[in-house]
C-alpha cells in the first residue's frame, strides 16, 4: 500500500481532519500531541502564517515515535509552498482552490494532494485530473444538501467539507448522510479561546468525544 492509499484509508476510518495554526511552535506541538491522544492519526497544518514552515518542520521532529501520525500541510496554493513544505516531510497537500502547478508539484512527488472545490465544474475537472478526493469548501455555504444533489453524478468521487462544519450530532449526521468520506474542522474544535488559554486538556477531551459522535453516526 502506498502512502496516499494509505492516508485516504486512515481518513476514511478517522473520518475527521483537525486543522490548526499557530505562530507558536510550542503551542502547535501541544495541540498535535493531545490530539495524537485523543485518537487522531491524521492532522492538517495550515500554511497561514509567516512562522508555518518553522513551526511544521519543528512539528515534524516532535513527532517522532509517533509513527503511524500523518501531518499534511494546508491552504497551499502555489508550486514554491508545496515544494518547500514536502522538502520539509509533509504526508500530504490541501489546498483551498483546483490548482495545477500545486498538482503537478504533487503528482511528480507521488504526494496525495486534496484540492478545494466549489462547484460541479470544479469537480469533474478534478476528476479529469484523476483525483478522487476533493475538499468541498467552503462547507457552511455549499451544504450537505449539495453533496446530495451531486453525489450521483460523481459516484468515484470522495469528499470532504471543511469550513464551518459543527460539531453537534445534528449536523454531522446531515453530513454524513449526504455521503461525505470526512469532514475538515477548524475552529469549531480546536477554538482560539482554548489555544490562547493552552487548555489541551479540553482540546484533547472534545476531539475524543468528537470522534465517538461520528463513529456512532457512521
Amino acid at each position: 500500500m502506498d502512502k496516499r492509499t494509505a492516508i485516504i484509508k486512515a481518513l476514511k476510518q478517522q473520518a475527521l481532519l483537525p486543522l490548526f495554526y499557530d505562530a507558536d511552535a510550542s503551542v502547535c506541538i501541544s495541540i498535535m500531541q493531545h490530539l495524537y491522544k485523543a485518537g487522531v492519526r491524521l492532522i492538517e497544518f495550515t500554511n497561514r502564517g509567516e512562522h508555518a514552515l518553522d513551526n511544521f518542520k519543528k512539528m515534524k521532529e516532535a513527532s517522532k515515535g509517533m509513527d503511524d501520525l500523518f501531518i499534511g500541510i494546508g491552504t497551499i496554493k502555489d508550486e514554491y509552498a508545496a515544494e518547500s513544505f514536502i522538502e520539509a516531510g509533509a504526508d500530504f497537500l490541501i489546498s483551498p482552490a483546483l490548482s495545477e502547478s500545486v498538482y503537478d508539484v504533487a503528482y511528480s512527488n507521488k504526494l496525495l494532494w486534496i484540492p478545494g472545490c466549489m462547484t460541479p465544474t470544479e469537480i469533474l475537472k478534478a476528476e479529469t485530473m484523476g483525483i478522487n478526493l476533493v475538499k468541498l469548501f467552503p462547507g457552511n455555504v455549499i451544504g450537505p444538501e449539495f453533496v446530495s444533489s451531486i453525489k450521483d453524478l460523481f459516484p468515484n468521487m470522495m469528499f470532504m467539507p471543511t469550513g464551518g462544519v459543527d460539531t453537534d450530532k445534528e449536523n454531522l449526521s446531515q453530513w454524513f448522510a449526504s455521503g461525505v468520506l470526512a469532514v475538515g474542522m477548524g475552529s469549531k474544535l480546536i477554538s482560539q479561546k482554548l489555544i490562547a488559554d493552552k487548555n489541551y486538556e479540553a482540546i484533547e477531551k472534545n476531539t475524543a468525544e468528537l470522534l465517538k459522535i461520528i463513529k456512532t453516526i457512521k
